[in-house]
Parts: C-alpha cells; structure tokens; sequence
C-alpha cells in the first residue's frame, strides 16, 4: 500500500517541485504609448503615423546603427570636438571599463555550464608513527615518498535551472552595461555640443556687447565736447559715462562666464582647463539648424538607451527570481577523477599503481531559518522595483521629447518676433539719435531708444543659441539621431 502511495506522489511531488523552482515567464510591463507626440502638432491617425509609416510594437534596437547626428550642423568644429571627446572622455572610459567587467562576469557565470577539469601532480614525503602504521610501540619507522597524479572532472546538472538563470541574470547585466556606455555616450555627444553653442552663443552676445560699449564710449567722447562747449549740462556727460561704464561690466560678466564655459568643454574633452583654449566663433543668424522629426512615440522606447537598460535590467532581474529559487531544490553533482600514487614518480604512471574514483552527491538546504525564502522575496522586490523604474524612465522619456519640441516650437515664435522688435528698434534708435542731434529731444530719450535696440539685439543672440542648444536636447531626447533616407528625415531649415 505505501509503495503504491509513493509511486503515485512521486510524480506529482516531481512535477510540483519543477514549476515551484522555474525561472518565471519575463512578462513586459505594460506603458501607455501614445500614437503621436503632441507637441509635434501631428494629427493622430490610430496606427498610421502622419507620414505613412506603421506603428509597430517596441522592440529593443540599440545595437542597430545610430547615426553621426552631429554632421546634420555643417559644422566641422563640432565634429572634430565630438570625436575628440569619443576619444578622450573620463566618464566614458569609466563606463567603457564597466561593459568590460560585466562581460567578464558573464563568462564566468556561464562556465559553470561546462565541466570543470582539472589535473593535479604532488609529492610527499612523511615518517609514519608505529601506532599509525600499527606496530608495537617503540618501534622504529623510515620515512616513506609518495608520488601521485590525477585528473578530475566534476559538472553540477542543472536540475532546476538555476545555473541557467544565473547566466541569464549575468548576460542581462551585461546587456545593461552596454546601453548606459551608450547612454553615456550620448550624453557626451549631447553636453559637448551643447556647450559648444553655448559658447559661440557666448561669443556672438559679447559682440553685441562690445558695439554696446563702443558706441557708449563714443557718446561719451560726444558729450564731453558738448559739455565743454556748454551745449550740455554735466547731468548728460554723468548719464553718458554711467552708460559706458555699465555695458564694459556687463561685458566683463559675459567673459566670466564664457571662461566657466570653456573649462566646462574641455573637461567634457578630457583636458586640463589650463591647456585649453577655444578661439572666439560668434553663433551667426545666417546659422542651419536641423529640422528633427519627431519620429513615432513607439520608436521612442526602442532607440533611447536608458529606456533600454532599464529593460535589460528588469530581464536580468526576473532571471534572479530563477536563481533564488532554484537554490531551494537539490542540486546534483556527478564528480570523477582517476590517476596514479607510486612510491617513485616513474611508478606513478604503471597501470598496477591506477586509482579512480566516481561519485555523485544530492544536496539540498533541510533548515535555512527561511533564508532562501527571504532571499526569493527580496529578488521578486527587485523585479517590482526595476518595473517601476522602467515604467518612470519612458514616462521621462516621453516628457523631455515634449519638452523639447514645445521648446523649439516656442523659441521660433519668438524669433519671429524679436525679428520685427529688431526692426523697431533700429529704427526707434535711429529717429532718437536724429532728434537728439537736431537738440529737439532730451538725452535720457537717446539713452532709452539705445538701451531697447542693445535689449533686442542680445534676446536675439540669446534666442539663437536657446535654438541651437534645444534642437541638441531634442536629439538626445529621441536616441539620438535618425536615418535622413526616410521619408521625414533630417531636412535644415534656417533661423
């Protein structure tokens, strides 16, 4: 009867014991993605987007080609500083060294796949007590030399699968590593060129501003002949000269922070601030920016590489689910070794002197105090963390690409609009200049019409390199370049 009772749990029990310890089903969070961006002010059109193409189900693309998106700026100054960077960045070398360490880790998880071999040669030489080699006391014992060599072999059966969740786990966090090196990288790409146009954005208000303090210091020069001649009272020769002098301060602010700036790129560089220098290079309106489309939000979640690793880590994070679970269950391991012991090294290798032995052992945990179980809770909480967090990065994702668009989407208005306030103010400040000359207008109506050209002029430059800066920002919120072969490529379009 109780053969019968055990022939018929047996299975079951078997069965229970296989489901109970198996790496769970990796189930993909789900995301609400919407069919188009908002703020590219295409209208939705359910699962076409508006230049024809296929909304598709995201799948990870990171290793696919990304693009120098940087060529699309026509600027071979940007280039050369991008790739210097790619070369020399200390953040990048460090994340660079990371992909290494968890590929290495990977190979060694995964040789535990394979059986181990090993071979081992040794000699010793030893003076046995009488007791030890059973004779009477007092007796008198020779040492003795003992030669041995074998060759062992020992592989553990991955009954429950938990060295293949282990290899999972680790090539997972391999695969992590990789997209934040590429994560960083981009980022580096992105702050390099940022700061670059924020420089020459920099420069060019620093130009505005040194017309500013030229053409103070020549009302200055004006007002003091005035003055003398006693056109003027001193109240106007003072206005002139506070004038003068707060434009050359505010030039000497614009330098502080074109001197922070240019350190700032040279770290990016992996250069001593010391040693840098970048030569003045005004951002010019007559400057292409790339037009960058916006692409559909699905494609989103395959081309930004923190999206990516956020994946990759929620992969590796149910593969441990496996592992901790499977250490509940036996673990079988069939262990062999064969070799030789002789008294001299040449007898070692006699076929009288052979010795093998062959085993097989099955253990599993009896009482832990609940350790495993805790440990499987703790993995299953990791797995419910990195959830969320891939959940928050395609929430930030989807934002900054809003963000930006919006951005750009703004700042174009406002050129247009500080376009036409330029206009007015050349020619408010030209009429004020007419009158002042003609001593039919106070000097404080010159001051106010220059004061509101200078004003416009640097919002504009201002604005210029806001533009420039935002359609970078726009980049790397989408992954980072796009393929100017489909239809909606990169297309430039002037500021």
């Amino acid at each position: 009867m109780n053969s019968m009772i055990a022939r018929g749990v047996a299975p079951l029990l078997a069965v229970l014991l296989l489901t109970a310890c198996a790496t769970p089903a990796f189930k993909q969070p789900a995301v609400e993605t919407p069919a188009a961006f908002r703020e590219a002010q295409v209208p939705a059109s359910g699962l076409t987007s508006a230049d024809g193409a296929r909304w598709k189900k995201a799948e990870p693309a990171e290793a696919q080609p990304r693009g120098q998106w940087w060529l699309a700026f026509n600027d071979p100054a940007l280039t050369a500083l991008v790739e210097e960077a790619g070369a020399n960045n200390a953040d990048l070398a460090v994340a660079a060294s990371r992909v290494k360490q968890a590929r290495a880790i990977a190979g060694i998880v995964g040789a535990e796949r394979v059986p181990q071999v090993g071979i081992g040669v040794g000699a010793q030489r030893a003076r046995p007590s009488a007791l030890e080699a059973n004779l009477p006391q007092g007796t008198s014992t020779q040492p003795a030399s003992t030669y041995t060599a074998s060759l062992s072999a020992s592989y553990e059966v991955d009954l429950f699968g938990r060295v293949a969740a282990g290899v999972a786990a680790a090539r997972g966090d391999a695969a992590t590593s990789e997209a934040n090196y590429r994560s960083v990288l981009l980022a580096l790409q992105a702050d390099v060129a940022q700061t670059y146009f924020r420089l020459r954005a920099l420069d060019a208000e620093l130009d505005t501003l040194a017309r500013t303090v030229r053409l103070r210091e020549e009302s200055v020069n004006v007002n003091q002949r005035r003055f003398e001649l006693g056109d003027i009272g001193e109240f106007d020769l003072s206005r002139a000269r506070l004038e003068a002098a707060t434009a050359r301060a505010e030039a000497l602010g614009l330098q502080r922070q074109r001197a922070t700036t240019e350190h700032a790129l040279a770290v990016l560089l992996g250069k001593p601030a010391s040693s840098f220098v970048a030569g003045a290079n005004p951002l010019r309106d007559s400057m292409a920016l790339p037009a960058v489309p916006a692409g559909l939000p699905s494609a989103l979640l395959e081309r930004r590489p923190d999206i990516v690793a956020a994946q990759r880590a929620m992969e590796a994070s149910n593969a441990r689910i496996g592992v901790a679970r499977g250490a509940m269950f036996p673990a079988l391991t069939i262990s062999a070794a064969g070799g030789g012991v002789g008294g001299a090294f040449s007898d070692v290798f006699r076929w009288s002197s052979r010795s093998w032995v062959l085993g097989l052992l099955t253990a599993m945990p009896l009482i832990d105090g609940g350790r495993n179980r805790a440990n499987v809770e703790r993995s299953e909480a990791v797995l419910e963390e990195s959830v969320g967090a891939y959940r928050q990065s395609v929430l930030v994702a989807f934002a900054e690409v809003e963000d930006n668009l919006a951005g750009l989407r703004i700042l174009a208005g406002q050129a247009e609009q500080i376009d036409a306030a330029q206009l007015a103010a050349r020619r408010s400040a030209e009429l004020a200049q007419k009158l002042y000359d003609a001593g039919r207008s106070s000097y404080l109506e010159l001051l106010d019409a220059q004061r509101n050209l200078a004003a416009v002029e640097r919002t504009a430059v201002q604005l210029r390199g806001n533009r420039a800066m935002t359609t970078v920002a726009l980049i790397r919120a989408l992954g980072g370049g796009w393929d100017a072969s489909q239809p909606g490529g990169a297309k430039l379009a002037s500021n």
